[in-house]
């Protein structure tokens, strides 16, 4: 048993270094998401009529499917940023918290994957 209090013990010992790469990454994947949340609302809204056939004619051209993917990355990205805060700050246990982060990360990015390969396929015009 040390006689030192936590704050004696702690004194010293630095920061994890990690905490200002994540909280910029957080804000980074705000700003991306915001504007190309904007650029897709806008684009939208440009089109005209939100028909089945002249949406996939505006998802066909290059820089609008690059731009739709990269929506979802950055929305996947920025979730998984959020929720990986809640999960660290709010679960107790070590493994669960490990079991619910790697989950958590594989369904993130199955969806991201899932969502640039459909935007892919209508893009491509690909049948089904």
């Amino acid at each position: 048993m040390s006689l030192r209090s936590p704050l004696s013990r702690a004194i010293g010992l630095g920061s994890a270094k990690s905490g200002s790469g994540h909280w910029y990454s957080q804000r980074v994947t705000a700003v991306a998401v915001a504007v190309l949340g904007l650029w897709f609302i806008i684009a939208l809204a440009s089109v005209g009529s939100l028909e089945f056939t002249a949406v996939t004619h505006w998802l066909a051209r290059p820089l609008n499917a690059a731009l739709c993917a990269l929506l979802l990355v950055a929305c996947a990205q920025h979730a998984w940023l959020g929720l990986q805060v809640v999960i660290e700050d709010y679960i107790g246990g070590k493994f669960a918290r490990l079991v619910l982060l790697v989950a958590m990360k594989f369904v993130f990015i199955l969806a991201a994957v899932a969502g640039v390969l459909a935007v892919l396929r209508v893009a491509t015009g690909v049948a089904a």
